[in-house]
């Protein structure tokens, strides 16, 4: 009776896992043939909705483009994610451990999450030049850089004093309450922040393409190509962007598991 506890539990637990990539699967696939039978029987236009048959077959055709404009925004998206996480986690530990460097950081923070990018993407491309990625990069930085800052701020203030103080009984030095106390609380925290920024890095990154700069990027390409009716591409592209957006996703969701694993491990 001890043994078939085991299997029922691991048998369950097949089945909600199967459950769960099948569902969204499901929904999906009854979306795409609801979409498509809109289009064909309802005689929607391309020009207001493209088909899912159309825009797969533009995917198809396309597809050297859309992998190497993945690539451009993906590296932009990327860089601007490194750059902008790194900097948001070294503000926030100083922040937590200085109230006045909390108290000057605040205002500037709340200031960022505001800057709207339509503003920011041309003065940016204007000041780099139009044949530099790096007003793309800046901005997907700055994306980043707020959410990183508020979760890994509030992951540094989550130690509970007692924990500090049972340190400080034990003459630990401030760099061995960090590494053993403040930073492992606050790693789910900054994982989130990352999550977060992963997918807002990307989507600063395409916004930022449509208001020049070079060309090649998806963002440019959904442009242009609305611009030159051909409607189904855009889409295809749009499809490409929204593919990248789950690739950044899922990566910094698998990091965050294993970190998270491997605290609790630990």
């Amino acid at each position: 009776m001890a043994l078939t506890i085991p299997n029922r539990s691991r048998s369950s637990a097949n089945a909600e896992t199967t459950l769960r990539v099948a569902a969204p699967v499901a929904v999906g696939l009854i979306v795409l043939g609801a979409w498509q039978l809109l289009v064909s029987v309802g005689g929607v236009s391309d020009y207001l909705l493209p088909s899912p048959a159309a825009i797969a077959g533009q995917f198809v055709e396309f597809f050297p483009s859309m992998v190497s404009a993945t690539g451009i925004t993906g590296l932009n998206a990327l860089l601007g994610l490194v750059v902008g996480s790194i900097l948001g986690i070294l503000l926030a530990a100083l922040a937590a451990a200085s109230r006045p460097i909390d108290w000057m950081s605040a205002p500037v923070v709340a200031s960022l999450a505001v800057i709207p990018i339509v503003a920011l993407a041309p003065v940016l491309n204007s000041m780099f030049g139009a044949d530099s990625q790096f007003g793309r990069q800046a901005i997907a930085g700055l994306a980043s850089f707020v959410p990183v800052f508020i979760n890994t701020l509030r992951g540094f203030r989550q130690t509970l004093p007692v924990h500090r103080d049972l340190m400080k009984v034990y003459a630990a030095s401030s760099a061995q309450v960090v590494r053993t106390v403040t930073l492992p609380t606050a790693v789910p925290f900054v994982f989130t922040g990352i999550r977060i920024a992963s997918s807002l890095a990307v989507i600063s990154a395409l916004v930022a393409e449509y208001f020049g700069g070079p060309r090649g990027g998806l963002g440019g390409l959904i442009s242009t190509s609305a611009a030159s009716s051909a409607y189904p591409r855009a889409w295809a592209y749009v499809v490409a962007s929204i593919v990248l957006g789950l690739l950044f996703f899922l990566v910094t969701l698998a990091l965050e598991r294993l970190a998270t694993r491997g605290r609790q491990r630990s």
